[in-house]
């Protein structure tokens, strides 16, 4: 699959399974988003590797998590079960310079390229994911077990694996307004 087909039929999968990538196919998919746009080059990001006996350390992690949200007892549940979407995840935290003239929003937004990706690395490999943020990505306690800093952000959680579905065809709306206009 050329890049530009890769990029024009891309579709998140829901449903992973293993295997995960491993070796130098994940060697390739942190190298894919350590190439990521980064002005300054300040390497905006760090790449946290959650497999294995990971999964359920997450798990517990998202589930106290729940719990000090206050959250009822169905989320408390899909939190604890969070991890196991998928046989590989990757937490990517926004590791940002105060001190730099970047702006923190352009650090920010370099991370989540890296993303991106480094979900399209995996793709081009033959495996697949989601990129997923929600509560977990904002809440304290998760943040300070990713070891962020104040001024540090977690920008997603890439799920990784074989997909479990065959991917349907992606639907393109036509490169015209509400999407693209002329200036």
């Amino acid at each position: 699959m050329d890049a530009l087909e890769l990029l024009l039929n891309r579709r998140s999968a829901k449903r992973l399974i293993e295997p995960a990538p491993s070796g130098d196919i994940l060697d390739n998919i942190i190298r894919a988003g350590m190439r990521a746009p980064d002005h300054g080059t300040l390497q905006p990001w760090r790449f946290v590797i959650i497999e294995g006996e990971g999964r359920a350390r997450f798990g517990e992690l998202l589930h106290q998590s729940a719990l000090n949200a206050g959250m009822d007892e169905k989320g408390i549940e899909k939190a604890a079960q969070a991890p196991f979407r998928a046989p590989l995840i990757i937490a990517v935290l926004a590791w940002c310079d105060t001190q730099s003239k970047v702006p923190r929003q352009e650090q920010v937004l370099s991370a989540g390229c890296a993303v991106q990706a480094m979900q399209m690395a995996a793709l081009a490999q033959g495996f697949n994911g989601i990129w997923r943020t929600g509560l977990w990505a904002t809440q304290p306690d998760v943040k300070q077990a990713f070891g962020c800093r104040e001024q540090d952000e977690i920008v997603g959680f890439l799920y990784l694996g074989t997909s479990q579905l065959k991917a349907s065809a992606a639907s393109i709306p036509p490169a015209t307004e509400p999407f693209v206009r002329h200036f």
